[in-house]
């Protein structure tokens, strides 16, 4: 796998539902342990409500869990983790908090409001493809520093770190497949001089898309 969608950003959001309020919080998470812990988090944040709903999954063994935290079974934690579903989101944990207003939902306004809840947050929040890049070593001379940083940005490259001495040495990360273009250019500028390295790949974000 070269590409996986996950949360742009952390965010929060919020809405009444006859006179229920529902407070809702998405995170990207990398582990089980780390999700476990912001679910923690809120549960001791909002003690008093009637309700901590959440759901999780995690890209790192195919990681599926949810809770209904005492709603009617199904209404809350699958409706929420239908929302990542169908969107292909993975690394991202999502809380929705209930406070409970005196009116009850039924089991298909309660399904519409988690539901609601978990797409509020994720279209404000945003979604990031998370993309395989090769990182490369590359070798530069001072009087071609300029044109090779040139030439890195025109190959869709981007440099992550600069060591200097007597000559310069860079670590480039290049799209996945994208590496090549450069390495031909590198040889015409350096007359063959230069060769760069392979170091590893790496998933980088993209920018930040909106849910559909």
């Amino acid at each position: 796998m070269t590409s996986y969608r996950v949360p742009f950003e952390d965010t929060e959001s919020e809405f009444t539902e006859k006179r229920s309020r529902f407070i809702s919080h998405i995170w990207k998470v990398e582990s089980e342990e780390e999700a476990r812990e912001r679910i923690e988090q809120m549960k001791k944040k909002y003690y008093d409500a009637r309700h901590n709903c959440w759901c999780y999954l995690i890209q790192d063994g195919g990681v599926v869990r949810y809770s209904d935290d005492g709603e009617p079974q199904g209404t809350a934690g699958q409706p929420m983790l239908n929302v990542f579903q169908r969107e292909e989101i993975t690394n991202v944990c999502c809380v929705v908090t209930r406070y409970f207003g005196g009116v009850l939902l039924g089991a298909g306004g309660l399904t519409r409001a988690y539901t609601k809840g978990a797409k509020d947050a994720l279209d404000a929040a945003g979604i990031s493809t998370m993309s395989l890049w090769t990182v490369w070593d590359v070798p530069c001379t001072y009087p071609l520093f300029e044109r090779i940083k040139l030439d890195v940005e025109a190959c869709g490259g981007v440099i992550k770190d600069t060591q200097y001495g007597a000559d310069i040495l860079l670590r480039v990360g290049f799209p996945y497949g994208g590496a090549e273009p450069f390495a031909r250019r590198l040889t015409e500028l350096s007359a063959g001089q230069l060769e760069m390295t392979p170091a590893g790949e790496e998933f980088l974000p993209g920018p930040r898309e909106e849910a559909k």
